[in-house]
């Protein structure tokens, strides 16, 4: 059984071994500090949140999310972050997390969730192929440094 709510002080550190999970993936190095930055600005919730996702008591999935303004509808759901612990994967835990985060886009009244992922990251396009609609964009990074 796959419960999610909130990450609480107690999970700190499996929270932080999750996240360098996510960033190894995506070959994105970060400083040590940033970790400790990041998790104070989730804890205090108002600009990104964190939904956790547990499995007989441990952690084993997170997803980071914020809200955000735009110009022609309610406001927008961001899912940043999405990531399953490996020994947890295809038990429904990634489903369980984008759910939650669409509860809390919904509460917020977002007209929209979405969120981006890699080309060639094909299990998770499998699912989210299975729970949401692509619709062809391509996002590009203009560098400001």
């Amino acid at each position: 059984m796959i419960e999610t709510g909130p990450l609480g002080p107690e999970d700190r550190a499996a929270w932080e071994a999750l996240a360098r999970g996510y960033k190894t993936f995506y070959r994105t190095e970060v400083p040590a500090e940033a970790y400790e930055a990041t998790w104070r600005r989730l804890r205090d919730g108002t600009e990104v949140r964190a939904v956790a996702a547990r499995a007989e008591g441990s952690l084993v999935g997170i997803a980071h999310y914020l809200f955000h303004s735009t110009a022609w509808t309610a406001d927008s759901c961001y899912l940043q972050d999405l990531y399953v612990d490996e020994a947890a994967r295809g038990r429904g835990v990634a489903r369980a997390l984008i759910e939650r985060v669409a509860d809390a886009a919904r509460e917020r009244g977002a007209a929209r969730l979405y969120w981006t992922t890699q080309e060639g990251n094909a299990t998770a396009r499998a699912l989210y192929d299975k729970v949401a609609g692509f619709h062809g964009f391509i996002r590009y990074d203009y560098p400001l440094a």
